[in-house]
This record gives C-alpha cells, structure tokens and sequence, in this order.
C-alpha cells in the first residue's frame, strides 16, 4: 500500500517510514476510541489501521459503547474542555466512571503501544493495563483553556499514561509525563480526496441543485456550535450585499455526538426562506460527495471558535481551494494569513476576506496552489504514519528528551510551549 504514494507523498517520507518499519516487525499497535462513525477520529483511523499492516505490523481498533447518558456526559467533557461553560453534578462523573469500567472490562488490551484516543475513553487504565504495555493518551480537541474542574479530573486519568500527545504546542499542559506534538492527516487516496473528474463533481452539484456557474462558499463539519455554522451564514448575507453566490454548509453528525440534530435545527431554521443555501445533511459514508463540495468551492469556510485541528481545512487546500477559517486551535498551522488564505476572528471580517478572494480569482487561484504544497509536505498520511511508528520506537527503546516532546522530521525534540 506505500508504494501507492510514490508520487504523491515527499519520498524521503517514504524511505523513513520503511526504515521504521524494519524495527517494529511483529509489534502491534492498538488504537482505542468512542466511535467508528463520524469524526475526524474514526475517519483517520479507518485508512491508518489497514496501511500500517501493510507495512507487517499488526494494528488493532477497538471502539467502547455505552448507553445516551454517557455521550451526554462526554459530550459536556468535550464542550468544557474547550473552554465551554458548563455545570456537573457528582453524578455526572459517576454516570462516566461505570460506563469506562464496564468496558475495561469488556477490552481486550494487547498492544505493545496503546493509543487511547480523547476524553472517553481516558480512565480505562484506572481499571485494566496489560504487563508490558505502553499506553499514550491522545487529545484531538482545543484544551488551550479548559474548564478547571473537568480537567482536574481528566488530568487524574492522563497523569498514569506514559505519554500524552497534541496537536500543536499550545494544547500541552502540565503533567507529569513527557508531552508529544503529532498533527493530525489526511489521506490523498481516500475517496474523500482522491482527484475527481469535472463531470463527477458536476453530477453532485446537481443532485443538490447547486448553480457551478455562480460563486460558492462551502463549510464542511459536523452540526456543532464550536464551527459557528450560524457565524457561516451571518458572514454569507453580508457577502450577498456584493456578490450573487450560494453557500453550502455541508455535514452530519457522530455516535458519540448528542448535540448534532439540535443545532442542525437551529441552522436550518436560520436558513429557512432563501434558496441559496443548501443545508446537508450527510450521511457517514458521504465522501465523493464532501470531496465533490469541497472542489466545486469558490472558497471553503471553516469559521471554528474551537477547533482541535480542523482536518475540512486541509482537504480544502489539498484540493486547491483557498480557506477562510477562525484564528483557533490547529487551524493556524495549515492557513498562512495571506498566503494560502486567511484567518479570521468573526463573521464580519469572514465577509471581509470572502469579498476579497472572489474579486481576485487570480490570486484566489494562487492561494489554493500553495496550500495544496504545503499539506503534501506536513499533513500527508504517510506524515502522520512516520510520527506514529516514531512514537513506537520511542516508547519501546526509550528516549533521553525530558518535557514536552515533539515528533519532526524524523526525530524527537523538545517542543516549544
């Protein structure tokens, strides 16, 4: 499966990546996480899991369940860590602990590395940890500012891993463990991102009633408060003063996302009544049709106010398709501010920068080139995959680096906070 990235990834990638390999013949990684549907975390996993077998390591994904009290809770987790506002009872946190338990008891850990991902699943290790197994602890959402109690109680749970990795260095926190910065990928050969012909992107257009002639704004995520989608539309009808153009706010939900059909309502009633905006909602499975959006963009939005990464904003630049998104989170470390897009900090200066890129295609057209560049050299797959079997190396031979730790180009450094 390496050899289908040749001529896409940067080759000294790959050589690395076969390198690494050749050391963890045999030696499995297992990947723990609270849904297999909806979300950057299952889409990333879905196409990691079968590439790093094919390199012979063995990989394993298993998901925990529970009943809709749990999501609820977690769901609040999610949205305090952010820096949402939020009050929990005692029995919140009893209402989470049972349910983590009751499927440590029901896992099976037996990987050399254990990658448990985000806050669900993060008290398995308070009540099962196989001998011999090293177990890391990997945050996908903005904990720059969290709300103090429900970190004080995560930070319990995190403390007794070996390790804990983020994004980008303004997520690290103080532990007593080393701290990793691996960002987040895409796959290129995905059907999500995989090239498309004119006449496929045009029969999905048209399926939505989507005009190609006209200029079109498109945000792809789910229906979550923290990507704004009613900032989305407040920065469109301002647009709409000067240019006659369409927006597509373009998503679907998770299991473990209780949240989602309320603020779908909420943008479709914000919505109602004008024929240019197509509210989606997709099913999982909708990737040549998210692929198909993003392509036939004029600009692709991603106006977060809390974003762990923003995985949308690097399908758009992949594609070539300049972003407008929010000043937050990971997003700034794949938009350059002028260079591949802008970034932004409300709906008012969204408009601002949309009038801009559709008064100047040209430049517009220059924006989307460089972006594409720059997610082929960072935010690739087989980057992601390279940083992963460095993190096994690491945590199976060891390391000399104390504090913060940073995965880049091959080798582990300290970060920068």
């Amino acid at each position: 499966m390496l050899e289908a990235y040749r001529d896409i990834a940067p080759q000294t990638t790959l050589d690395e990546i076969r390198a690494l390999a050749e050391v963890l013949q045999g030696r499995t990684i297992q990947h723990i996480n609270s849904t297999r549907s909806g979300g950057g975390v299952a889409e990333i996993l879905r196409r990691f899991v079968p590439l790093t077998e094919s390199l012979g390591i063995r990989a394993r994904w298993d998901v925990i369940s529970g009943p809709p009290e749990f999501y609820e809770v977690t769901k609040a987790f999610h949205n305090a860590l952010q820096g949402g506002e939020a009050d929990f009872a005692a029995r919140d946190f009893d209402i989470y602990l049972a349910c983590v338990k009751e499927n440590a008891a029901r896992l099976t850990l037996a990987g050399d590395v254990i990658v448990v991902h985000d806050p669900q699943p993060a008290y398995l290790l308070e009540y099962t940890r196989p001998d011999g197994a090293h177990a890391v602890w990997r945050c996908h959402i903005d904990v720059s500012r969290p709300h103090e109690r429900v970190w004080r109680f995560l930070r319990r749970a995190v403390a007794k891993y070996e390790a804990a990795i983020f994004h980008v260095p303004q997520f690290a926190q103080d532990l007593p463990i080393p701290q990793l910065l691996i960002a987040p990928s895409i796959d290129p050969l995905s059907d999500k991102n995989r090239e498309l012909t004119d006449a496929e992107v045009t029969a999905v257009t048209d399926r939505f009633g989507i005009d190609r002639r006209r200029p079109i704004l498109v945000q792809v995520s789910r229906f979550d408060r923290f990507k704004d989608p009613l900032g989305v539309i407040a920065a469109y009808r301002l647009v709409r003063q000067t240019f006659d153009c369409q927006l597509v706010l373009a998503g679907g939900g998770a299991d473990d996302d209780p949240e989602g059909a309320e603020v779908l309502a909420e943008v479709q009633a914000a919505a109602a009544g004008d024929p240019d905006v197509f509210v989606l909602e997709l099913a999982a499975d909708s990737h040549v049709a998210i692929n198909a959006l993003q392509r036939a963009a004029t600009v692709v939005l991603q106006k977060s106010l809390r974003e762990g990464f923003g995985l949308t904003v690097a399908e758009a630049l992949w594609k070539g398709t300049p972003v407008v998104a929010g000043a937050v989170g990971g997003i700034p470390t794949q938009v350059f501010n002028g260079v591949n897009g802008f970034l932004v900090h409300s709906p008012e200066g969204a408009a601002f920068r949309l009038r801009y890129l559709l008064s100047h295609p040209k430049q517009a057209r220059r924006m989307g080139s460089r972006g594409r560049e720059h997610v082929r050299r960072n935010f690739l797959i087989t980057r992601h995959l390279r940083d992963y079997l460095l993190l096994m190396i690491t945590c199976l031979y060891g390391t000399k680096a104390s504090g913060p730790l940073q995965l880049t180009g091959g080798t582990v450094e300290p970060a920068v906070r």
